[in-house]
């Protein structure tokens, strides 16, 4: 009887399948309704001039390069040490999914557009829009657009990290905060941003830990030696969370930090 059902339940499936097919390949039949797509043609083959040429190539490489967007705004930006704090709160209180990830990657996401609007608006001001208006060039625009994000990020470098790598580039002594080249910059920034946010994830961890070691010395002390700790901590941890509205200190301990 059972397989008398899930045969019929198949058939049925099979039949609304093979109609919904039928009814699309209609509907695209159809010159009525077929959807216009616009005709997108990039490529250098129309150019008439060699400044033309040069410059669809370079439209090119800047569309190759926006496949590198996203490792900029993590490596660039506020995102790492928001981030990386989120990831530790969640481990210490010992909540495994809560919040989900999509969660905290939106909330670090939004968090590192307030804590960098400064300095898009600066890029967008001296690079973006003079370029956009043909007031500079292509080279003057990357100069410009990259010094506001150069300050934000050695302010946040410790000096010891950007000296490692100075030294290991053999530039010399014969830079300043306005010349140091990005790629100099960038990976002392990382480092020192995983340093700030390690410091920040230890000192979240120690009172979340003194809840633990009092719930496993209490448990002891009462011979409940097959009841899990963490699993009487956690509401204790969550209490303690809302209690103090660890959002609240947390996130303007994190915007502080930038300032």
């Amino acid at each position: 009887m059972i397989k008398k059902h899930s045969r019929n339940l198949i058939m049925i499936c099979l039949v609304f399948t093979i109609g919904m097919l039928l009814c699309s390949v209609k509907a695209y039949a159809d010159p009525q309704n077929t959807i216009p797509v616009p005709k997108i043609n990039l490529s250098v083959d129309n150019a008439k001039t060699p400044t033309e040429y040069v410059d669809n190539i370079k439209l090119i490489i800047m569309l190759t390069l926006l496949t590198f967007l996203p490792s900029i705004i993590v490596t660039m930006t506020c995102f790492t040490r928001i981030i990386v704090v989120f990831s530790f709160l969640r481990s210490a209180i010992g909540t495994q999914q809560a919040p989900p990830n999509q969660v905290m990657i939106g909330l670090a996401i939004f968090l590192t557009i307030f804590v960098m609007s400064p300095t898009f608006n600066a890029i967008n001001q001296n690079a973006l829009q003079p370029y956009m208006n043909g007031k500079i060039t292509q080279d003057a625009a990357i100069e410009a657009g990259s010094k506001p994000l150069r300050e934000f990020m050695l302010k946040q470098t410790r000096q010891k990290d950007l000296k490692l790598f100075v030294e290991a580039a053999k530039l010399g002594n014969n830079y300043t905060k306005d010349n140091v080249p990005l790629y100099v910059v960038i990976p002392a920034f990382v480092i020192s941003e995983l340093k700030t946010a390690f410091t920040i994830g230890f000192l979240l961890f120690i009172p979340f830990i003194i809840i633990d070691l009092v719930v496993s010395s209490i448990l002891m002390s009462m011979g409940m030696f097959m009841l899990p700790p963490a699993m009487i901590s956690l509401p204790f941890k969550l209490l303690l969370f809302v209690m103090v509205d660890g959002w609240y200190l947390l996130v303007r301990s994190l915007i502080v930090s930038f300032h």
